[in-house]
This record gives structure tokens, C-alpha cells and sequence, in this order.
């Protein structure tokens, strides 16, 4: 029989992919593939292969994999490919990074433990920012040399793991990266589905489906290409690497074996491949048997003295035992001293099934004891007490809950294992409290992986065991099961099980009836009734001594949010200036129970507006939500902030929350509700900054998922960011459908009152595109008469300019100039930046026609600098459009953003080019520029985009060619 080929075989369409890839690092770009197939296929030796060749090229290669048995050890597979190269480095090295990204690293790399001891890990919400902490370390380490990152055998992926990767599968590196990973095609992780489709269609992931081997390959494989016996090999393998080889070892020349195939983790492995496992088992030693055995429950890979612990032997003993599974090739060394793998996960399985039930519990709880003893943290020690501890075992019913804790602000799937089994050890004798905290421990971290319905069922449980006499317990669980029931798309009975909650409270003036009526408050404004909302928020305000002061303030919010919902915008008023002299005058600690106070007064700020006092409290809000480990309001408080701080012409800001709302919402198990409600937000910014094409594609995308919901909300909130796009995009015809369809009519009573004015503007603006001049008349009175009815100065001021523009339509431009200019004075009164620059825009084409150029000019050319300074070049662009009909000259220097090459640039563009072209990573250029990490990302996408290229190099060709000295001033 030939000797196994170790050389690839095969494979020549799936190398020269590999060879793109790498040439891709050559010209600086960032690269992903994925490697898929059955076991046994080649995977593994596919991305060897890959690290081989990159290696010759002087790369950095790093590589990791999962393991079946330890799929809840937090971000294994990156650790495995990290860690120990990260250790190794120089302090200077690492410490390039920022503080904050050291701190984010170190709840993910065990290396870097230390960084973290002055650093709060970040709720359960907020987890993307360790995402965003290992991009930044992956540029890093990409600098000078290119990266290669392996990870394989990703089906068997940690949660942590494959959350980060479709983090990483989303938003790519911006560096040298090329990130291959490996798994099977039928045991795809489900979070992973969406984001690898989704990369695979845009063409940033190049998948390789690796097929069988033909028979022809078979034979190079064995190196017997004339042998007799390779047609029955080939056919009883099907052509499968591992299983030709395996049979290959057996010494099988021709027939095949009986009996069925065998199920080994979820594989069906020929009864041919599973006997050669097994006689090549049986030629071992009892000793070395006991080794393998032992090694199988260690891990894989294994550490010797661990594998030591479990056969009960000493080191030097299994390290004997080693040396005869190395000759036989069973196992095999790592690159990390007595460190060592199984020869494929199969033999690992087979083995591990293999051995005794009995024998196999006592290995894993000396395993167990084994790195207790050594200091392990609870996480490396949880898998193995959790195969062996005994029920009513307090001591590892501690460490479990040790791991869930530990595990619960960057990988709550993991910590909602860990505490489910420690509810499952904990006696029967122990105290409710003890069962309670678990629960509610586990719904938490159910809940932060958007598993919402199994959170759902542990709150149940909960409330099943709670005292009788705990009454505020029992109105605040009742509260989050309404809550995670609205988000179930369970209305009916969210609300059905709060009024039964409050039927059942005696004292309708204590704090427990009280939060139940708020919960019915916020349940009437999301499914659009605002007269619930307001009567709700009311009860609650007529409640005798209403203490604490916390929830009067988040009553009063709602009450304000009640009011101008339904037209009694004084009272609005009234109500915030009260709410909000509350929570200004509360210290932050007496906050921490009352998040919702200053969500709901964020939210109303936003309404009335106050754009700033709205930033000032969701972000105060989200301050101390981290610092209290509370986030269940962050989904809700990410879109508040984005728009507010548009609003107030901070868009870059306002980007980077959208994009944190969204990613917040992935995280969610990709939570349609709130993934919808995130394209929407960020569907609406990037409109704001000009960005059409996100405007239309993720509006799009949100109106897909809107279809799978009954929320009448989101339907109506992403049709209606799905028209403005249109309506931007020049088709007011389909932009007018959509409006009137999803909103009920030309009159639009299903758009909340809040949007509705802003909606009949954008109405009668499609209307006047198509011609359809009476319909647009109607639709500015409809805007006005609502105007008048809710008597705020912002509903006035988006009336008037609805008018405006119906008045600039028919040639009445004396009327449609005084309309723009007294809305720009309002808006600008207001600190309403965005809807003050568009306005002035209006307002220099209405002067323009009514024969005022000077003025005209005036106006356009302070709108399209303030556009241009948000990046808005679309809007810029126009305006400019509108100033050459004036005859006016534009001359602006090309470095802040026209012209070809390096003159389309802004000037903070340009400074960014400039560093890039200096050798400087992305840590280095935030920190130089005192930008944050996101916004240098956003820049250096820009940056690609306008010099149309895709590499840092070519940035740098292009800076180098540039004579900047030359650069033309602007005249003005």
C-alpha cells in the first residue's frame, strides 16, 4: 500500500482562489473566504495550505479552531488563534491601542486580563464594542506585515465566537486581513446564516465548496494509483480524503465491511471508516489507550498535564503514553509546548463515545479539580463540572453561576447555559431567593441573546415562586414579561396580563400600581392609540404622595408624549418642563431605578424639540446604564440619539449611533422588530448625509421585514423612510403610492401625529413632482390645520414650509420666500440645523425666482458649505446647481472635497489620506487626528470610494503623485 500523502491534492480551482485572496493582501485590501464541505473533505488542509503559502509570502499567519465538546468557553476560536501571539508581543506594541480598546480586548483575550482591571466591561447590549476592539487589533497586527487569520471547524463555535465573526463578516477590516474560515454546510450556525449570505452576495466573501476527490486524485492521494484495491477504497469513501486515508491505514484491499453507518456527532460515518477506527484503536496499548481516553476528555486540543489529571497518572506517564499515540499519528503537536490535537475531531469523537459512562464522569470531575487547583477562571472549569457534578452540589452549583456571571456582558448564550445548569443541580431545599436571582439571571442573559420567548418562560417561572407578599417584585416582572411579549409580537396579551396585574393590586396609589399603568402608557404608544398613552400616563399622575421621584418624572414624560399626541401641545409643555426639572435635579444613583424617566423625557424632548436636553438625557441615561449593567432601554434610546443629534447637524455622530443601533439589534438573534426599527434610523440618517443608495436599499430592507410583523409602527415608520428615498431618488409617483397606501390615505391617519406634518410635506412634494397640484394644495392645508391643532412652533414651522414650496410651484414666490425664511428662523431658534439648512436651500431658489440673486446667493452658498460639512455632497451639489443658475463662479480649493482625485477629498479626508500614506494603521490615525476608531473607518471608506480605489496602497500612489502645495484657495 502507498504511503498517505502528506502534499495537497486536488483542489486547483479552490487554490487559485486562495492565490486572489493573497494577492489581494499584496495590494493592502482585506480579503474572506470561506471553505465549506462535509468531514473529512479537505478543509483543514485547504486553509494549511492557505497558511503555508502566506507564510512563504513573509505574512503574519494565526490560526485557531473549535472544538465539539467546549463550544461554550467565550470567543474560543479567537482566543485559540490570538492569545498566545498577542502575549508575546512588546508592551509598546499593544499599547498603541487606546485605553478603551484595551479594556474591551480584555474580556475577550485572557492575554490581555490585566488591561481590563481599571475597565467596566460594557452591558449585554453594548457587547459589539468588543467586535469593534478585535477589528482595531486585527488592523494592528496587520501593520507593517499582512495578517492571515484561520479559524476552523466553525460549526462547533462558541455563541461569542460566531457573533464576533459575523460582526467581522458585516464590517470587515480595513487593513491587510484576509479572514478564512471553515465549516460544514448542514451545521451552520444559525446567527451566522444571515451575515455570510449576505457577504456572499455583495462579493466581500468568497466562498470554496470543496466536492469529493475523483478517483484519479484518490490515487495521488495514496500514492497507488495502479493498486487493485483503490476502486473498492474510492467507492466505499465516496471519494472523502479523511475516510480514503483512514481506510487506507486499515489496510483494506477490496470488500467491504458490514453492518450500518454510524451517527458520530451529528455524522454519518461508513461502517467501513468507524471498523478502521476501531482496529486501529484496538492496536493500541492499555496504556496507551487510558491516555487517549483521558486525552479525549481533556479538549482538543489538550494540555498533557490536564490529560495527566484525567487518566489519573503523572505527567511523565502521559507523556510515555504520548509518544506511542504521536507514532501512530492519533494525536499530533501544536505549535504551543505540551499542547497537542487529535488527528481529525472524528477520532477525538469516537474515542470519547467509546469510553465508559462511569469512567468518563469521574475523568471530567478530576479535570474539573485539576484547574480549580491550578486558579482556572470558572469558564474553563464549567464544561467539565457540568458533566460530572452531583445534584445538590453547592460548590459547583457556585462555580456554574461564577461562569454565567463572568460570561454574561459579552456572551449571555453562553452565561444562560451556565445558569440553567446551575438551576438544574440546585437542591430542592434551597431557598426561593437562591432559585429566584438564577432565574432572573438566566431570563437576563436569554433575553441580551434575543432568545426572547425562553426569557419570556424564565420571568413565568419566576413569578410562579415569588413570595406572596412580594408585590414590587411581582409588578416589575410583570412589566418585563410585557415587554419581551410586545416584542413576541404578543400585544393582546402584554396588555391582558398587565391589567389583570393591576386588577389584582389593592392599592392603586402604591409604586408597584403605578408602574403597571406606565407599562400600559408605553404599550398604547406603540400600538398607536395616543388617548391610551395619555390616560394611562395620567392615572399614574393622580396617585396619592407618588414616590419615588423617579417615577413621577417618567409619568409626567409620558403624560407630555400623551399630550402632544393628541393636540394639547401647552399642556405638552408644561408637563416636560416639570418632568425635566425632576430628573435635573436627581443625582445619578437615585436614577439607577428609574432609567425609564429619562428615556421617556429624551424621547419627549425630541417631540417638542429640545434636540440638545434630548442628547444631554438619553446619553445621561445610557451612562448610567452601563455603569449599572442595565440596557434593556439601549435599543430603544439608540434611535432618539441618532436623530437628535442629526437634527442638530452633528452627522457624523448621528452615523455612528445609527450603525450602533443597528449592530445593537443583530446582536438580538437578529430580532426582526428591532433590526427593522434600526434601518429605518439609519435609512433616515443617511438620507440626512446624502447617502442615497443606504437610504433606498435599507429602507427597502426594513419594508421587507415591517411585512413580518403586525406592528403598525414599523409598517408606517419604514414606508415612510421608504418614500423619502424614493422622493429623493426621483420617483415622487411610487414615493406618493407608498405614502398613502401605508398610511391610510392621502390625509395619512396612521402616521403617528408627531410625523405626520414632516409626512404630508414630503406627500405634497411627490404630488407637485408629478404634477398633481390640487393634491399637493390638499395636502399643505391637512398639514396646517394639524399645525394649528397640536400649537407648537416646530409642527408650524414644517407646515409653512410644505406651503412654501406648494407656493414656489405657482409662481407665488413672494408668499413661498416669507414662508422659507420664517421656518429658517424657527428651525434655527430651535437648534434644528438639518431642517434650517434644507429650508435655506428652499429659501435661495424661492429669492432666486422672485428676483433677489444677491440674496438668493447668500443662502445657497451658506447651505451648501454647511452640507459640505457633514459630507452631504448630494445636497451640496444641488445647492452649487442652483448658484450657477445665479452665474455665480465657484471656486473652492480641491482639497475639501471637488474635482478628481485627491481633490474630491474634504480636508479631514485629506488628512487622514495622508497618514495613511505615512504607513499609519487606524489606532495610530485616531489617535494623531483625536477622532474615535468608527469615524476613521468611515473616513478611509469615503476615501476609497471617491479616489476609486480599494487598498491603502493606492491611497498612498495617490497622496505621493498630488502636489498639495498647489492647491487653488478659496476665493471667499
Amino acid at each position: 500500500m502507498g504511503v498517505i500523502a502528506e502534499r495537497i491534492v486536488g483542489r486547483a480551482a479552490e487554490l487559485e482562489a486562495v492565490d486572489r485572496g493573497l494577492a489581494q493582501l499584496r495590494d493592502g485590501r482585506p480579503a474572506l473566504l470561506e471553505v465549506v464541505g462535509e468531514p473529512g473533505i479537505g478543509k483543514t488542509r485547504l486553509l494549511a495550505e492557505l497558511g503555508a503559502r502566506a507564510d512563504a509570502l513573509g505574512h503574519l499567519v494565526l490560526s485557531g479552531s473549535a472544538s465539539e465538546l467546549e463550544r461554550d468557553l467565550p470567543f474560543s476560536v479567537f482566543v485559540d488563534a490570538l492569545d498566545e501571539y498577542v502575549e508575546s508581543l512588546e508592551p509598546g506594541e499593544i499599547d498603541r491601542l487606546s485605553g478603551e480598546t484595551l479594556g474591551e480586548l480584555a474580556t475577550v483575550l485572557p492575554s490581555l486580563s490585566d488591561h481590563g482591571l481599571a475597565q467596566r466591561a460594557a452591558v449585554q447590549q453594548e457587547r459589539f464594542r468588543s467586535h469593534r476592539a478585535v477589528r482595531e487589533l486585527l488592523d494592528l497586527l496587520a501593520t507593517p506585515q499582512p495578517l492571515v487569520l484561520l479559524l476552523d471547524d466553525l460549526h462547533w463555535s462558541d455563541p461569542g465566537s460566531i457573533e464576533l465573526l459575523s460582526a467581522l463578516l458585516r464590517r470587515p477590516s480595513s487593513g491587510a486581513v484576509l479572514l478564512a474560515f471553515a465549516l460544514r454546510p448542514r451545521q451552520v450556525p444559525e446567527r451566522l446564516l444571515s451575515p455570510r449570505e449576505r457577504a456572499h452576495r455583495s462579493g466581500t466573501l468568497t466562498r470554496l465548496e470543496l466536492e469529493a476527490l475523483t478517483r484519479a486524485e484518490a490515487g495521488e492521494l495514496l500514492r497507488a494509483p495502479e493498486e487493485t484495491w483503490l476502486t473498492s477504497l474510492y467507492e466505499e469513501s465516496g471519494g472523502n480524503p479523511f475516510y480514503l486515508q483512514q481506510l487506507a491505514r486499515r489496510g483494506q484491499q477490496g470488500g467491504r465491511a458490514g453492518g450500518r453507518d454510524l451517527a458520530l456527532g451529528g455524522v454519518d460515518v461508513p461502517s467501513a471508516v468507524a471498523a478502521a477506527l476501531g482496529e486501529e484503536l484496538a492496536l493500541l496499548s492499555d496504556a496507551a489507550r487510558r491516555g487517549l481516553d483521558a486525552a479525549a476528555v481533556a479538549g482538543d486540543p489538550f494540555e498533557s498535564e490536564l490529560a495527566a489529571a484525567a487518566a489519573e497518572v503523572t505527567d511523565v506517564e502521559l507523556l510515555a503514553m504520548l509518544d506511542e499515540l504521536l507514532a501512530l499519528d492519533l494525536t499530533r503537536p501544536t505549535d504551543v509546548p505540551r499542547r497537542f490535537r487529535f488527528r481529525h475531531p472524528l477520532v477525538r469523537r469516537v474515542v470519547y463515545e467509546s469510553t465508559p459512562a462511569g469512567w468518563r464522569i469521574g475523568a471530567h470531575e478530576r479535570c474539573a479539580q485539576a484547574l480549580a487547583a491550578r486558579g482556572a477562571p470558572p469558564a474553563m472549569r464549567a464544561h467539565h463540572v457540568e458533566w460530572s457534578a452531583r445534584h445538590g452540589d453547592l460548590d459547583a452549583v457556585a462555580t456554574l453561576r461564577e461562569a454565567g456571571e463572568a460570561a454574561q456582558q459579552r456572551t449571555p448564550e453562553s452565561a444562560a447555559r451556565w445558569f440553567g445548569a446551575a438551576l438544574r443541580l440546585l437542591p430542592s431545599t434551597s431557598s426561593s431567593d437562591d432559585r429566584v436571582e438564577l432565574l432572573l439571571a438566566q431570563a437576563g442573559a436569554l433575553a441580551a441573546a434575543g432568545r426572547f420567548a425562553e426569557s419570556h418562560s424564565a420571568l413565568v417561572d419566576t413569578m410562579k415562586i415569588l413570595p406572596s407578599d412580594a408585590t414590587v417584585m411581582r409588578a416589575r416582572l410583570t412589566a418585563r414579561c410585557a415587554r419581551l411579549e410586545h416584542l413576541l409580537l404578543r400585544r393582546v396579551e402584554a396588555r391582558i396580563r398587565l391589567e389583570r396585574a393591576l386588577a389584582e393590586v389593592h392599592d392603586r396609589d402604591s409604586p408597584e400600581a403605578v408602574s403597571l399603568m406606565l407599562a400600559l402608557a408605553v404599550e398604547g404608544y406603540y400600538d398607536m392609540e395616543p388617548e391610551a398613552l395619555y390616560t394611562w400616563a395620567g392615572r399614574a399622575l393622580d396617585a396619592k404622595n407618588l414616590a419615588p421621584v423617579g417615577l413621577r418624572a417618567e409619568a409626567l414624560a409620558l403624560r407630555a408624549n400623551g399630550a402632544v399626541l393628541v393636540g394639547r401641545g401647552a399642556e405638552a409643555v408644561a408637563l416636560l418642563d416639570e418632568a425635566e426639572a425632576l430628573v435635573d435635579g436627581l443625582e445619578d444613583h437615585e436614577l439607577e431605578s428609574h432609567l425609564d424617566a429619562l428615556a421617556h423625557v429624551g424621547t419627549a424632548e425630541f417631540y417638542f424639540p429640545r434636540f440638545a436636553a434630548a442628547v444631554e438625557h438619553v446619553e445621561r441615561a445610557l451612562r448610567i446604564g452601563r455603569a449599572t449593567g442595565q440596557a434593556d432601554l439601549f435599543p430603544s434610546l439608540y434611535p432618539v440619539l441618532a436623530t437628535a443629534l442629526g437634527r442638530l447637524g452633528r452627522i457624523t455622530e448621528a452615523i455612528d449611533v445609527a450603525d450602533t443601533a443597528l449592530e445593537v439589534a443583530r446582536l438580538l438573534d437578529n430580532n426582526t422588530h428591532q433590526v427593522a426599527w434600526g434601518l429605518v434610523n439609519r435609512s433616515n440618517i443617511a438620507l440626512v448625509a446624502g447617502d442615497l443608495d443606504f437610504a433606498l436599499s435599507g429602507s427597502e430592507e426594513a419594508m421587507e421585514l415591517a411585512k413580518k410583523l403586525d406592528g403598525a409602527l414599523i409598517s408606517v415608520a419604514s414606508a415612510y423612510a421608504r418614500g423619502r428615498a424614493l422622493f429623493a431618488a426621483g420617483d415622487g409617483a411610487a414615493a406618493a403610492e407608498l405614502l398613502e397606501r401605508a398610511a391610510g390615505g392621502p390625509s395619512l391617519p396612521r402616521q403617528p401625529v408627531t410625523s405626520r406634518i414632516p409626512s404630508l410635506q414630503i406627500l405634497a412634494r411627490c404630488y407637485l413632482s408629478v404634477g398633481r397640484t390640487a393634491d399637493a394644495e390638499r395636502a399643505v392645508r391637512g398639514a396646517a390645520e394639524l399645525a394649528e391643532q397640536i400649537g407648537l412652533p416646530l409642527a408650524v414651522a414644517y407646515s409653512d414650509v410644505a406651503s412654501a414650496y406648494v407656493a414656489l410651484e405657482l409662481g407665488d414666490y413672494g408668499e413661498a420666500v416669507s414662508l422659507a425664511l420664517g421656518a429658517v428662523a424657527t428651525f434655527d431658534s430651535l437648534d434644528d440645523v438639518y431642517s434650517a439648512t434644507t429650508t435655506r436651500a428652499l429659501a435661495g431658489r424661492a429669492l432666486a425666482a422672485d428676483g433677489r440673486r444677491d440674496d438668493a446667493a447668500r443662502e445657497l452658498a451658506r447651505a451648501a458649505a454647511i452640507f459640505e460639512s457633514w459630507g452631504a455632497l448630494r445636497y451640496r451639489d444641488e445647492a452649487e446647481r442652483e448658484l450657477r443658475k445665479l452665474g455665480r463662479r465657484l471656486h473652492r480649493r480641491t482639497a475639501p472635497g471637488e474635482g478628481d482625485g485627491l481633490g474630491s477629498l474634504t480636508k479631514r479626508e485629506l488628512e487622514v489620506a495622508t497618514l495613511v500614506s505615512h504607513g499609519k494603521s487606524n489606532p495610530e490615525i485616531a489617535a494623531e487626528l483625536f477622532l474615535s476608531h468608527k469615524t476613521v473607518e468611515s473616513h478611509i471608506r469615503n476615501i476609497f470610494r471617491k479616489l476609486d480605489v480599494s487598498s491603502r496602497i493606492h491611497v498612498a500612489r495617490a497622496v505621493d503623485r498630488a502636489s498639495l502645495e498647489e492647491a487653488e484657495p478659496i476665493d471667499g
